[in-house]
């Protein structure tokens, strides 16, 4: 949610940004809040006029009490029940229309920063660099959920009996591996100098607002029947969610916190044939990063992080690049927003394992969480960015590490800890 300010101020620039993300049909909206802050801010300073002649009369009635000028007393106390009315239905009538205002303001998208490529959807982002040789081995690739097969460490034949599409088993050696790269992945942050956290699963719908867009909630998040709870889609909302409210002194950010959680997702449309093994699930787990900051500060510490999420998957030998997100690709809350994708041998191609944002103060804002500075109380930046999200990271070391022999060589880093496991063997028929 953008600063009021911004568009008493300069409406056009707020339409311009809602162009850049082909979102024409949300122009209007701009001129409806200027409409209803007038009229809001009309209706204070008549309120507040009124509640200033209240006081007046009712140090007047007590003057007149004393001057033993009773009728006249009355008369004046008559005026102060009729004021109160007055003032209970304009005060209605305000909060009713801030409350049209915040509906409106919601909806407008964050002010995204001059550096984001113009375009309409995710076909249009652009590749910044790439990390390491995309190989092509002279072998076959099988697909990633038969490779986990005949590892004997993917079931998602009884999973579909317990709990329906998108859900799995993940057995032995490879459950191993999968939990082998989320410890290291935490281990890996925690080195960077990020403390570790381990948050609440679920965050009430106050939080959800505060955190992401209508149309992001109803597109992933769970809802708990009859209880105001999600199931969260990524830590991040938890984490940000942590300091809802509250007023951090500038001295102490930067906050960078690396957060472990399972994550649940709709993931809502048709899913094509390289989605139906472990790509696109409805439940997955996620090394996070989040990081509270000054404003001044959010591009270093955006620039720093999806650095790190590069550097993370070059320690498991497994190839990147890092996609800059076009303008109608960014979520409305995003200010600017980059995409870290692994190479995938057998398809040959890059996919998504990691998504990194700076949202300015735009969840700060909706939560009303602040910083304690010499020139008083400013809302404060913040940022995100996925470590992993596993299994998809399983996919990119699953693939990478793929020999002709049907087995896969497991990372170094990750060898500790698989008990010094260096390589995972198709099982004997």
């Amino acid at each position: 949610m953008i600063d009021i300010k911004v568009i008493r101020e300069n409406a056009q620039l707020v339409k311009e940004n809602i162009k850049k993300k082909f979102q024409e049909e949300k122009l209007s909206l701009v001129d409806e809040v200027r409409e209803l802050d007038e009229k809001a801010r009309k209706l204070q300073q008549e309120i507040d006029a009124l509640r200033a002649k209240r006081n007046r009369f009712s140090d007047e009635i007590g003057l007149l009490f004393k001057d033993k000028k009773i009728e006249e007393a009355n008369l004046k106390k008559q005026e102060v029940v009729e004021i109160n009315q007055q003032l209970l239905e304009m005060e209605e009538e305000e909060a009713r229309v801030k409350e049209e205002i915040k509906k409106r303001m919601l909806l407008i998208p964050n002010i995204i920063d001059d550096s984001v490529p113009i375009g309409r959807d995710d076909s249009e982002n652009v590749e910044i660099e790439r990390f390491g040789e995309p190989v092509v081995p002279n072998y076959e690739i099988p697909y990633h959920a038969d490779i986990c097969e005949a590892l004997g460490g993917l079931d998602k034949e009884s999973a579909g009996r317990t709990s329906g599409n998108g859900f799995y088993y993940l057995v032995g050696d490879i459950a191993r591996l999968h939990e082998a790269t989320l410890a290291y992945a935490r281990d890996f942050m925690i080195d960077k100098g990020f403390t570790y956290c381990i948050p609440p699963f679920m965050i009430r719908s106050d939080v959800v607002e505060g955190v992401m867009s209508f149309a992001e909630m109803d597109a992933m998040m769970y809802k708990i029947e009859g209880e105001d709870l999600y199931l969260i889609g990524t830590s991040e909302h938890s984490m940000i969610g942590k300091f809802k409210g509250q007023l951090i002194d500038e001295k102490e950010l930067p906050v960078a916190m690396t957060s472990y959680s399972p994550c649940f997702r709709k993931e809502v449309g048709s899913h094509g044939l390289e989605e139906r093994g472990l790509y696109r699930v409805h439940q997955f787990e996620k090394q996070e990063m989040v990081v509270l900051c000054k404003p001044s500060d959010a591009m270093e510490w955006y620039n720093k992080m999806w650095s790190y999420t590069v550097e993370f998957f070059r320690s498991l030998d497994v190839s990147v690049r890092t996609l800059e997100c076009c303008s109608g690709d960014l979520a409305d809350l995003k200010v600017k927003s980059c995409d870290v994708e692994a190479w995938s041998p057998r398809q040959q191609k890059y996919f998504e394992v990691g998504s990194c944002s700076t949202l300015g103060d735009a969840q700060a804002r909706r939560l009303g969480i602040r910083m304690k500075t010499e020139n008083g109380n400013q809302f404060l930046s913040t940022l995100n960015n996925t470590v992993i999200a596993s299994p998809r990271s399983l996919i990119a070391i699953i693939e990478s590490g793929y020999q002709s022999d049907g087995s896969v060589v497991i990372p170094k880093v990750l060898q500790p800890y698989m008990g010094g496991l260096e390589v995972i063997k198709p099982k004997q028929k």
